[in-house]
């Protein structure tokens, strides 16, 4: 038996009532979960112990998208190297398994419910103190978890696009662009709110800005719930994306843990958790994983009531905690379309050929005071720049020199 959910994309209801038919002719039982976040799809594929899922969504895209992820058991990613190929020869091939028995279709209720039971037993409410908190939901499912879990806290919750539309008619859901986090800055500051959340649109991702309506960078954000993980769980190995954001790496060593580096992309970074037993994992890009006795999968709920909690406790505003803790300037993630992705990295890796080299995932330069990350993407001919220094005038200054080296292979 297997868990389907859906986000609300308007093309959504189509597709998922097709998927489960299909399904269930190919002798699937289908426990149905409904207009759900992914996190809580993962939740109950993992924790009541199904044998995978499919969840229907597109996840930050634009609205005209729509797309399945699939998992295996404790909600393990399907991905392009752990099975997604296979699944394409057959569909090319046009050799699909046959069933004598058509599956079974049931509603699965209270799912939210019980993830958010689970989710607040890793934080004393009690310590939390009555903070006002703007959340932007860009008419997502983060809006779903958001709802539930502010509804245990004394928390006082001001509700940006809450209602799910899956034409996404406020802003892109994709809060990893600083425009589409706009709106809640300004909303953070005019409500002399202590905290703003914006999630994306299937509610997997997650993001915070300060009391002064700046964006916490995600790898700040990693590094504090590393200091915070590893109280509970000393000398553990933390895991995060290779892409620059080395506050990361200093707090889990300054906080006693083991640092993992692992390639781009959620199940990669997931993949890793698993094989290397790590407990915390943070992605660039605002996906939080935790280690659960059930499964390994994005957390968005915990790291609210971790932070709240720590704010809480620290007495500090959002803005005082983090200011020691911006280190470095950062580049923030630069995009070019290249004529040949592979050809452009070999030119760059030739170049700075004096600087300490990793090929994890395109080629990692390190010097003393800076150093950088040059990778393709995966679906389109594109290369991915992130550098990072110990000032910002080195950082705009080698930002530019690595740069001129990429636009000599522009398209």
């Amino acid at each position: 038996e297997i868990v389907v959910g859906r986000d609300a994309r308007e093309s959504g209801d189509t597709l998922t009532t097709e998927v489960i038919k299909g399904l269930r002719e190919g002798g699937l039982d289908i426990a149905y979960v409904g207009l759900v976040s992914t996190p809580t799809f993962y939740f109950a594929v993992a924790k009541y112990g199904y044998a995978g899922g499919l969840m229907v969504s597109a996840s930050h895209n634009p609205a005209e998208y729509n797309g399945f992820k699939l998992v295996r058991a404790r909600a393990v990613p399907v991905g392009g190297e752990t099975g997604i190929k296979d699944i394409e020869a057959m569909v090319l091939a046009g050799v699909y398994p046959q069933s004598d028995r058509r599956g079974t279709l049931s509603e699965k209720k209270g799912v939210l419910e019980d993830q958010v039971e689970h989710d607040l037993r890793f934080a004393d409410v009690k310590k939390i103190k009555p903070l006002k908190i703007v959340a932007d939901a860009a008419n997502g499912m983060g809006a779903l978890y958001l709802d539930e879990l502010f509804k245990h806290l004394p928390c006082e919750l001001v509700k940006m696009y809450f209602d799910l539309d899956g034409r996404f008619p406020n802003h892109e859901a994709d809060p990893l662009k600083e425009e589409n986090k706009e709106a809640l800055k300004k909303r953070v500051v005019a409500e002399k709110a202590d905290l703003g959340i914006a999630t994306d649109g299937d509610g997997d991702r997650i993001f915070f800005v300060d009391d002064k309506g700046e964006s916490i960078d995600p790898a700040i954000l990693r590094g504090i719930m590393a200091r915070i993980f590893l109280r509970e769980k000393p000398g553990a190995t933390i895991a995060y994306d290779i892409r620059p954001g080395k506050i990361t790496k200093d707090m889990i060593e300054e906080n006693g843990g083991k640092p993992l580096v692992t390639r781009v992309g959620h199940s990669l970074i997931k993949q890793a958790v698993i094989e290397q037993d790590a407990y915390f994992a943070g992605e660039s890009s605002g996906h939080f994983f935790l280690s659960l006795d059930h499964g390994v999968y994005e957390v968005p709920m915990i790291v609210t009531l971790k932070l709240l909690q720590e704010l809480s406790v620290s007495s500090m505003s959002a803005s005082e905690y983090i200011r020691p803790l911006k280190r470095y300037a950062h580049s923030g993630e630069i995009n070019t379309r290249v004529r040949n992705v592979a050809e452009t990295i070999e030119a760059v890796a030739k170049e700075y050929s004096d600087g300490a080299q990793s090929r994890l995932d395109g080629i990692t330069v390190e010097y003393a005071d800076f150093w950088f990350n040059v990778r393709g993407s995966n679906t389109e001919p594109l290369i991915r720049l992130n550098l990072e220094a110990k000032s910002k005038e080195v950082m705009e200054q080698k930002r530019d020199e690595v740069l001129s080296v990429i636009y000599s292979f522009e398209q």
